[in-house]
């Protein structure tokens, strides 16, 4: 009778790693900044005036497909963000009542951001921690786009996938 498949535990003989898993290769993302993931993504990013409402902030939400806006006045200067979740909470406070409020009563105002410079595990940390999804990114000219931590999870998925590659060329020779 054939055995069946049992997956390893930790009184398991078998200790092996994948290289995802060594220090060397988890330490290596380290030196991964924000810019490399706008490079990759572009700067796009969607604002709206802290005086519109967030009937017009969810509209642009679904049309764009995306979870939040930037929060800027007339000279784009970054006053705050929008996201989804904004909206959800307030919904839950103001049933029926939501849409017609302004962007400035709900928006998040005290934003986290970070520079092309930053390093990309510990924007991860940062928003992780801070338990937001979105931060703008900002540089000495003003807002140089958003990142998201899809981004950051995509940007690491990618790595491991070509990490697997060059791992496969290297057995089979």
């Amino acid at each position: 009778m054939p055995s069946s498949y049992q997956a390893p535990n930790r009184n398991s003989d078998e200790k092996s790693r994948t290289m995802s898993q060594t220090t060397q290769t988890n330490v290596s993302a380290e030196a991964v900044t924000v810019q490399k993931i706008l490079d990759r993504k572009g700067g796009d990013m969607f604002a709206i005036r802290p005086q519109d409402t967030l009937g017009e902030a969810v509209k642009v939400l679904r049309d764009k497909r995306i979870g939040a806006l930037v929060v800027t006045d007339a000279n784009g200067t970054l006053q705050g963000i929008l996201s989804e979740r904004d909206i959800v909470r307030k919904l839950a406070d103001t049933p029926g009542q939501t849409l017609p409020q302004k962007v400035e009563d709900v928006m998040t105002s005290e934003v986290q951001t970070c520079t092309p410079d930053d390093l990309l595990v510990s924007v991860l940390k940062r928003m992780t921690e801070g338990k937001f999804r979105h931060m703008p990114v900002t540089s000495d000219v003003g807002l140089a786009g958003m990142i998201t931590i899809g981004d950051l999870v995509n940007y690491r998925l990618t790595e491991l996938e070509h990490e697997a590659l060059q791992l496969k060329q290297l057995i089979v020779g």
